[in-house]
């Protein structure tokens, strides 16, 4: 890798974030056509699998933090497209859950986040595409909080 003329592109964290931002700005523009956040798509696309989430796990699935989740899922229900139930096991709980028309907007974005995604294979190609998905989740994995604040241990 040749260095940048500009050191901050140098950093792993900075191209992580330039391309992040990049797939979101497309994702974003795709998105808009049908009035829907990448947020919301993420809801949608999380519900699909039938898991009864409590609004906590699904902030985690779907990257937000929980105050922010409440907001974006008022909105949701308001627009029909989701309904809040009580949990099953834990009446202190609540699930959120997919109405008939948040599927059916599911399944017409889905095919956006496909487009989008086939264009990014077209660009890397298959192999590349497989290794970075690989890659970029065990950065994940790797990356707990505390192995960023100076305060993990280190090995000896």
């Amino acid at each position: 890798m040749e260095p940048s003329p500009n050191p901050i592109r140098n950093y792993l964290s900075y191209a992580l974030a330039a391309a992040h931002r990049k797939v979101t700005l497309s994702l974003n523009t795709r998105l808009k056509k049908h009035g829907m956040q990448i947020e919301a798509w993420r809801i949608l696309e999380t519900l699909e699998t039938g898991q009864r989430l409590t609004m906590g796990q699904l902030a985690d699935v779907v990257l937000m933090n929980p105050p922010t989740l409440t907001k974006l899922v008022d909105r949701m229900v308001s627009d029909g497209l989701v309904h809040r139930q009580v949990a099953r096991h834990d009446h202190r709980q609540i699930n959120v859950l997919a109405t008939a028309l948040g599927r059916k907007r599911m399944l017409q974005i889905r095919q956006e986040v496909e487009g989008q995604d086939a264009a990014l294979l077209q660009s890397l190609g298959k192999p590349a595409t497989e290794e970075l998905i690989e890659l970029l989740k065990g950065i994940t994995q790797a990356a707990q909080p505390s192995s960023f604040d100076g305060n993990a241990s280190h090995p000896q």
